[in-house]
């Protein structure tokens, strides 16, 4: 049995949904750099180096420590994990539920997993939406073939529906631009890096606020949501961070 705490309650900005009725709680993995397992198949460059794994309390050994158990029995002990969550977000909506406010979920906080391809058993595609159906979840992914299947635009004709519980928002690197155009054009969202400020428009599109709070199932379709640079992503130089003027 595990006892290791999964969910955590995330950051300063997932705090701020609260004052509008929800409550986040989400899971944070460790990079593959630090636990041997790879959480970000899709990740750039820039985003490697801009990974806020360790930004505010990440930064504590016993949270690394932490994280880095966390990812290992994901891996390997799969259903031991899954069974865990599922009693940990039954615990979460009960509490949220007494406090009369609504309990949601980011199981990808530092990371880029397909949860909708993670079963509970061998025999059943039985997911953690499927096992939550009326529990709103939500996650930045930069896979392109995850967000067609988002939005119902599968790569493959006749592929498994994606999750009506699970809310995608594009995230941009120094390496996608294209796809973040079809993205958007498809009436997605796109979350975009910039520096010190946050432009009016980006590519023609309307930027919203997304430091404003995290719940991006909220945000209408079809804009860039903003986000102003963070930790070591101050620092970067690959392109990850986009200047912050209008385009």
């Amino acid at each position: 049995m595990i006892k290791t705490t999964i969910l955590t309650q995330g950051n300063a900005k997932i705090v701020k949904g609260e004052e509008l009725g929800y409550v986040t709680k989400g899971i944070h993995f460790a990079p593959a750099s630090l636990s041997g397992n790879e959480v970000c198949q899709w990740r750039s460059k820039g985003c490697t180096a801009s990974c806020l794994n360790t930004a505010g309390r990440g930064r504590m050994n016993s949270i690394q420590a932490s994280r880095i158990a966390k990812t290992k029995l994901f891996f390997d002990k799969q259903f031991d994990f899954l069974a865990k969550l599922s009693k940990e977000i039954s615990s979460s909506i009960k509490s949220a539920t007494k406090k009369g406010m609504n309990s949601v979920f980011r199981l990808n906080l530092t990371s880029d997993i397909s949860w909708e391809s993670v079963f509970f058993n061998e025999k059943e595609p039985n997911s953690i939406f499927d096992k939550f159906p009326s529990i709103q979840f939500y996650d930045y992914t930069k896979s392109f073939k995850r967000m067609c299947a988002f939005l119902d635009k599968p790569f493959i004709k006749g592929e498994a529906k994606f999750p009506s519980n699970y809310h995608l928002t594009f995230s941009r690197s120094e390496t996608n631009d294209k796809k973040c155009e079809m993205v958007l054009a498809m009436g997605g969202n796109v979350a975009v890096v910039f520096r010190n400020q946050l432009p009016k428009t980006w590519k023609g599109y309307e930027v919203v606020n997304g430091d404003s709070n995290d719940l991006r199932f909220l945000d209408k379709q079809g804009v860039v949501v903003g986000l102003i640079e963070k930790g070591m992503a101050k620092k970067d130089s690959t392109g990850f961070v986009q200047e912050g003027v209008n385009s």
